[in-house]
């Protein structure tokens, strides 16, 4: 007994802690040391005290403590629970802490990301402060964090710049057409993101999260890889928009390209030139902007929205204006063709004057000199000069005008339709440079593609979803509203566009017939400026906001893990700023700005949105129609349906829009689906793919389970067996890389191996065998299932398997299992008879068999043959296993090159050129191409090398069943039979064939069936030294394959195979069956000649091994050389006490060859000559 003793001092007028006081008392309780008292409700210790505390025990803290199982490491914790009466799960506290404590962190956690205001705050704080500052709990609200953010987000470039344009080309029909799809189409995708988001905590990262989470790690990194693009498009959209703005209306003479004395092409690509410089450097800039500080682009994102809403304002004011006093922009027009009125002040030919008729700077313009005699024009000649109101106001009736859509090809002129013109039909067009035309060729789904980019954006919450009080109530309110409001904006202009404006000045893009004003500007009030300055602005900050995101949109993805290749944008500056990602988005944003066309590049973010939408929408379906037991969205007023048709509809838009483009989105898509699938990391997410995926599996396994398969459809479906060592390594890696050469990734294949002990003792080694399985068919490419089987015995272990793995309809109907290794051996005894009771198990379940023979001599996946033969020795029909096995190698890479011969075997009385004849006519049906041989196995005696080769076996059985013979017995009986069998069978003959003899622990036939496995392995353990017996034959045996000259050595023994009709039975089924030497009155005058040895051999014994030395015989003959040997495997004897001889029959078949498959078919047709 030792004792501990420490000291706690207090300084004075401190008081001892309860707690501590508490922990001072518990300790002490029940053995109070003498001296001390315990101190339970008494007064505290005076100040300055001294308090002993002495420990009792065998400094064993589980001794001294009331808890069951309190280390040092576990006392603090198992304190804390102390006086709650929660003692019965004391040592569950580990893995299952009390729901108090569960509670408290589920309400302290906080979903706020490493977003900007982290970034801002680690900005501004000083360099020495090394205290992190908390971080504030989100605040925002549905106004400030959802609302606003989608309005600034969907009212955009488009809405400025081409809301015009689109009503004058698609009239306010097709427009408004457009304009419903779309924000229909939004509104449906909202809907579905409503019940996404409030389906649980959505943290920051919005789309991308969502789907990733909702669709599994390939959708969503697909989808997210596609809205990264499409928000970096935007961009680039937003920057041509800013410079169409800069140079056109604001500041033209600012044109590094003059378009001045410019027409057609040239002035064309002029304005595209400098639309690539100025947005280059204004892209330059706002990177730099991002770069140096998101902090800036969140302080001006208010005035930008300012700017928004300022613009939207002064449009609906203006709009009010006219129909109390429309504003005077006129329009001047040549017969029915707008004209550019850039170069002349005065709408009229000629101007009266005091002087007289004066001409003006039109008139210049289409004629050779000033005067009133000069040649002109045909067409300014022949048409009169008007000027109208371009907008004659709301209340002028001009809507009945713009109802309908005029569609233009490239170079077309904008004309007014119903007013007269006088032209010529073969007058070819002359001052194209002085009419306002079409720059590009419009149709209606031009139109969507330019459009749709108007209504993107609704994501705008959700990526914001970390900043928000409540999420799930913010975002499906500020989302709804916001496109609500949006919509009804875009609906409303579409009509007051159309009503208000005059249809030339609708159709005139750049406004070239108004003085070179903004259309919309036109319209404003008070002045064009502020919508011109406006839009400039909220464009800027647009860029600005796509900037932003989309670095972080990536780099969310990149930390993500499950795109390797984009692993190095996951990193940025110390405070987080995704610094690569930006590098990489202005890149691909500058190849936006290449394009230069505003018209061009809406398309193509038009693609990446609606991708990411329409997968939006199939996350919120799929999740609906599964019913998965997560899926409790708060948002209750979505519907499958809903999702369905929003996803119709994005699909629709997309091929719409441009089917070209939306067939590269999904090839994209499609790429980036696959990458991640083959190289992306493993990512378990809950998602709805694989609840589809389970769903998908349970129809499938149930319609399977309707019947077996058609004789068409059968393929092997592979049981492989492997055994295991002491380190649960794999001892046959071979078998799997036959497997994958039979399968080529088709169908199921179940890889299984079975344990020795109880399931509790051995769970580790069952997980650690399961991965080595695994590891190994991926090695080996082998797709697949994995199992492994733990029972108290070996046999029983492997019996479970063959019964129960697969699953319903989805089942094995093959085995693989190679042949046993070392059977001769003594302490292997147990391998060849659970070997025998595995071919018996698989023949009475009706289940192919296919034993490879000297596996470790097969080719692995990596190795080509690129000359050589299959050899298939089709002895009996086996359902046609042998001809499809060949036929299933050649598929594969290691054995295309080999050519397949079919050997099968003639007796006496059969045709054996009719039989060729048969036999080529049926692998022309087969369609299997493939050379026929036909072998004559003539009648022959029994010869003395097959007696002699019967009495060693014979003899080796006799040995096997003296297992209740004591160690010292069993060897002196073993020394005897040697002696004899050395004494009575010495002969001379160079051939020797040299077997291990060896006593095994086999119980009696009627006790082994009795006796556990356990009793007879502890009773009499194996011979350790087996005997060898040394056959020398006669010299007048004639040499042939039949009599090697290479020793029986172990190593020649590995293969599995199948067959049901031949089988080893005791008294032969028929005459026919029995090997001619022994059953012809010819064939036994031999008997008379016998050695006295010979007398009493079975004689069935004696025919089997002759037919087995015989067909030897011929396979060497004839396959020696082959690259692998295919032949039908005999089954086993119908009763056990011919096993081992069931074995040796084998060995001697298969004897001398290099690559032996022999296969035992499962009893029903597996090919068939029919279509």
């Amino acid at each position: 007994m030792s004792s501990q003793r420490f000291t706690v001092s207090k300084s004075d007028g401190e008081q001892l802690a309860s707690d501590s006081q508490g922990e001072v008392n518990q300790l002490f309780e029940g053995d109070d040391p003498p001296g001390t008292s315990a101190t339970d409700g008494g007064e505290p210790a005076a100040a300055g005290a001294e308090v002993v505390v002495v420990l009792k025990g065998e400094s064993n803290p589980k001794e001294s403590s009331p808890f069951i199982n309190s280390s040092d490491a576990t006392a603090e914790k198992s304190q804390q629970y102390d006086g709650k009466n929660m003692a019965l799960f004391e040592e569950e506290m580990d893995t299952s802490p009390m729901v108090s404590s569960l509670l408290s962190s589920l309400a302290n956690y906080s979903n706020l990301p490493q977003g900007s205001k982290e970034h801002e705050e680690a900005e501004n704080n000083e360099a020495t402060e090394t205290r992190k500052k908390p971080v504030k709990a989100p605040q925002l609200g549905t106004l400030m964090g959802v609302y606003l953010p989608c309005i600034q987000n969907i009212f955009g470039v488009i809405l400025f710049l081409r809301m015009t344009w689109l009503v004058g080309i698609g009239g306010v029909i097709g427009t408004f057409i457009i304009v419903f799809m779309c924000c229909a189409t939004t509104m449906l995708t909202a809907i579905s993101m409503s019940a996404i988001a409030t389906n649980g905590v959505v943290p920051a990262g919005g789309s991308y999260y969502m789907i990733s989470r909702s669709l599994g790690p390939e959708f969503g990194g697909a989808v997210g890889i596609c809205f990264y693009l499409g928000t970096t498009y935007a961009g680039a959209m937003y920057i041509l928009g800013a410079i169409e703005l800069l140079l056109i209306y604001i500041v033209p003479k600012a044109a590094i390209f003059p378009l001045e004395g410019l027409e057609g092409p040239e002035a064309e690509a002029a304005l595209l030139n400098n639309m690539r410089v100025y947005g280059t450097i204004l892209l330059t800039s706002m990177a730099t902007v991002v770069f140096v500080g998101v902090k800036y682009v969140n302080k001006l994102a208010l005035v930008f929205l300012a700017c928004v809403i300022l613009s939207i304002l002064a449009v609906y004011a203006g709009v009010i204006k006219t129909a109390i006093e429309p504003p005077v922009f006129p329009v001047c027009l040549l017969g029915n063709r707008t004209l550019m009125w850039k170069s002349f002040d005065v709408c009229a030919k000629t101007v009266e004057t005091a002087n007289g008729t004066v001409t003006t700077q039109l008139w210049q313009m289409f004629c050779d000199s000033p005067l009133l005699n000069a040649t002109c024009d045909k067409y300014f000649a022949a048409n009169n000069i008007t000027q109208i109101q371009g907008i004659p106001g709301v209340t002028s009736g001009i809507l009945s005008e713009n109802l309908l859509p005029i569609y233009y090809e490239k170079g077309d002129l904008i004309a007014r339709d119903n007013m007269e013109s006088v032209e010529d039909a073969d007058d070819p067009l002359t001052s194209s440079n002085r009419y306002v035309l079409a720059d590009i060729t419009s149709f209606f789904t031009l139109l969507v593609g330019i459009y749709f980019p108007s209504v993107t954006g609704i994501m705008a919450g959700s990526n914001r979803s970390g900043d928000l009080r409540d999420a799930q109530k913010s975002i499906p309110i500020g989302t709804i509203a916001a496109i609500t409001t949006t919509s009804t904006v875009y609906m409303s202009s579409v009509v007051l566009f159309g009503a208000c404006i005059e249809g030339v000045v609708l159709r005139d893009k750049f406004g070239e017939g108004v003085h070179g004003n903004l259309v919309i500007g036109t319209l404003a009030w008070p002045s064009p400026w502020v919508i011109v300055i406006g839009s400039f602005f909220s464009t800027c900050g647009a860029g600005l906001q796509s900037l932003t995101g989309a670095p972080r949109l990536l780099q969310a993805i990149a930390k993500d893990g499950i795109v390797p290749a984009l692993r190095i944008f996951g990193h940025g500056k110390a405070n987080g700023e995704p610094t690569w990602s930006l590098l990489l988005t202005a890149c691909i944003c500058e190849s936006g700005i290449l394009i230069a066309s505003l018209d061009s590049v809406a398309p193509i973010l038009s693609m990446f949105f609606l991708m990411c939408y329409m997968f939006v929408n199939l996350a919120c379906a799929l999740q609906t129609l599964l019913r998965t037991p997560n899926w409790r969205p708060r948002f209750k007023f979505y519907h499958w349906a809903l999702s369905f048709l929003g996803m119709s509809l994005c699909l629709t838009l997309m091929f719409l829009c441009s089917w070209y483009y939306a067939i590269v989105a999904m090839v994209i898509a499609g790429s980036i689906y696959k990458y991640i699938e083959f190289a992306g990391a493993e990512k378990e997410w809950g998602d709805g793919i694989r609840g589809l995926s389970l769903s998908a599996a349970r129809y499938a396994l149930m319609r399977l389970e309707e019947g077996p398969p058609h004789t068409k459809n059968w393929r092997p479906q592979l049981l492989v067996l492997v055994s295991t060592d002491a380190e649960q390594n794999i001892e046959q890696p071979r078998l799997l890389s036959l497997t994958n050469q039979l399968k080529a990734g088709k169908g199921l294949t179940i890889v299984g191996t079975a344990l020795e002990g109880t399931y509790l003792e051995n769970h580790d080694r069952a997980q650690r065998a399961e991965q080595a399985l695994r590891k190994l068919m991926e090695t080996e490419k082998v797709k697949g299932f994995s199992q492994v089987t733990v029972s108290s015995n070996l046999r029983d272990a492997t019996s479970h398997l063959l019964q129960a793995s697969g699953l319903g309809g989805l089942k094995h109907n093959a085995v693989l299992v190679s042949w046993p290794r070392n059977w001769k051996q003594g302490d292997e005894h147990q391998h060849w008879r659970n070997f025998i009771e595995l071919v018996r198990e698989t023949t009475a379940a009706h289940l192919a068999l296919l034993v490879p023979k000297n596996i470790s001599a097969f080719p692995s996946n990596g190795e080509r043959f690129t000359e050589g033969h299959i050899d298939v020795w089709w002895i009996v029909h086996d359902g046609g296993m042998l001809m499809l096995l060949p036929f299933l190698l050649r598929q594969h890479k290691v054995w295309r090159k080999c050519k397949m011969r079919i050997f099968t075997v003639a007796q006496m009385d059969d045709n054996s050129i009719q039989m060729k004849k048969d036999l080529t006519t049926f692998l022309y049906h087969l369609r299997i191409d493939a050379m026929v041989e036909v072998v004559e196995m003539q009648d022959s005696d029994i010869s003395a090398y097959t007696y002699e080769k019967t009495l060693v076996m014979e003899q080796r059985s006799q040995m096997l069943k003296q297992i209740n013979l004591t160690k010292n017995e069993r060897e002196r009986e073993i020394q005897s039979i040697t002696d004899s069998s050395r004494g009575s069978i010495r002969r001379k003959n160079p051939a020797a064939v040299t077997t291990q003899l060896s006593v095994t622990e086999e119980p009696p036939a009627a006790s082994k069936e009795e006796k556990p496995e356990e009793e007879s392995k502890s009773t009499s353990p194996p011979v350790s030294s087996p005997a060898q017996v040394q056959l020398i034959h006669d010299n007048t045996t004639p040499a042939s394959p039949a009599t090697p000259a290479t020793p029986l050595t172990p190593e020649e023994v590995q293969s599995p195979g199948t067959q049901v009709q031949m089988t080893w039975t005791e008294k032969c089924d028929g005459e026919a069956a029995k090997p001619p030497g022994a059953a012809t009155p010819e064939g036994l005058k031999d008997i008379f000649n016998m050695k006295p040895e010979w007398e009493n051999l079975n004689q069935s014994n004696v025919r089997r091994m002759h037919t087995a030395l015989r067909l030897n015989e011929v396979i060497m003959k004839k396959s020696a050389e082959a690259k692998l040997v295919l032949l039908n495997m005999p089954g086993p004897p119908r009763n056990r006490t011919g096993d081992e001889n069931y074995m040796e029959f084998l060995e001697v078949l298969t004897e001398g060859l290099n690559r032996v498959l022999l296969v035992r078919g499962g009893g029903r047709e597996v090919i068939t000559i029919y279509s």
